[in-house]
């Protein structure tokens, strides 16, 4: 038989039940939460695996542009680069104060080269962000702080999407060694990782110093590491590196075990 130990009311607030000292502590530990928020496309569709890569003391605040029934080409990447847009999600977030909000779209900051993503930042400041991220600033300031300048990138657009992405690269200072996507307008986040990984594989370059899988919208948490450790090079993911930037801006540290960027 379990035996419950007699209680005190004279140790709780005795408003109208009792509550354990310890219950009290643990209600408080649970109120002790970091906010990062997230401002994502329409059709975005791995909050789950943002998760991932977040310390138990954060909770993420996601909240998604309006819908727009365009597929994922450079038409809907130049529709969601829009400033204004993107600030708007950031006010959505507002009432609950996130310590940084986070643009988690490749294409989206990208398209609009360095300039395009200054400005998202800049109007996400604007709107009440206390920091603000993008998914392509973020990859940036990776490649920097892993003294990183030669890349191949993958992705799962068209072909004139993923030239745009190595034109902002290039516009960085940043050269690609190699570039290649899957083609697909739409289901990316259903691609299997076996997909992702032969595409990888098969575009690596002698060359390039690492790898950048694009899209926020493509898995990739579980191929990290494992491509890592069979390519003998950093591989930078989309959601990776803004997770990364995010969580840095705030002094926490991603969680994403035999991942380079974040073990180094």
């Amino acid at each position: 038989m379990v035996e419950i130990a007699p209680y005190d009311c004279q140790q709780s607030t005795c408003a109208g039940a009792l509550v354990h000292p310890d219950l009290r502590t643990m209600r408080r530990a649970s109120l002790q939460q970091l906010g990062v928020g997230v401002v994502a496309p329409s059709d975005f569709a791995l909050d789950r695996e943002l998760w991932r890569w977040v310390p138990d003391e954060v909770s993420l605040h996601v909240t998604r542009l309006p819908f727009t029934p365009l597929p994922a080409t450079i038409e809907l990447a130049v529709h969601i680069s829009d400033p204004a847009l993107v600030a708007q999600g950031v006010t959505n977030l507002g009432a609950v104060s996130p310590l940084v909000t986070a643009y988690a779209c490749a294409s989206g900051s990208f398209v609009g080269g360095l300039a395009g993503e200054a400005a998202l930042v800049a109007a996400m400041v604007a709107a009440g962000a206390p920091i603000a991220v993008t998914t392509s600033g973020a990859l940036l300031a990776a490649l920097r702080y892993l003294g990183l300048s030669r890349i191949v990138a993958v992705t799962p657009y068209l072909a004139d999407l993923t030239a745009g992405l190595a034109n902002y690269l290039a516009e960085a200072g940043v050269e690609v060694t190699g570039a290649a996507g899957l083609g697909l307008t739409t289901g990316i986040w259903t691609v299997p990782y076996n997909i992702t990984a032969d595409l990888v594989r098969d575009n690596d370059t002698a060359d390039a110093q690492a790898i950048f899988i694009s899209c926020t919208n493509l898995p990739t948490y579980d191929l990290i590491a494992a491509l890592e450790r069979e390519l003998g090079k950093p591989v930078l993911t989309a959601n990776q590196v803004t997770m990364w930037s995010a969580l840095d801006a705030i002094g926490r540290k991603a969680f994403g075990p035999g991942q380079h960027l974040l073990e180094r």
